[in-house]
């Protein structure tokens, strides 16, 4: 994979990954209602570690399918 991001788009998806690691574990630390809970963190985990990969790897997946993403 041939990195298509830039050095602004890498911090702003680490960033982004951190603040949604913090979500996931505010959210199971508060016990936010039950069912909503689980649901929330499990996709703020899944969406912390798409963005911590793609700031890692330099490589964004919506722009290998042609979309144009602002950052």
């Amino acid at each position: 994979m041939k990195p298509n991001i830039d050095r602004t788009g890498r911090i702003a998806r680490a960033i982004s990954g951190v603040l949604f690691i913090g979500f996931a574990v505010a959210s199971w630390l508060t016990g936010w209602p039950e069912s909503i809970a689980v649901r929330w963190g499990i996709d703020a985990r899944r969406r912390a570690f798409s963005n911590l990969y793609e700031a890692k790897a330099g490589w964004c997946v919506l722009r290998a399918c042609g979309l144009k993403t602002p950052l």
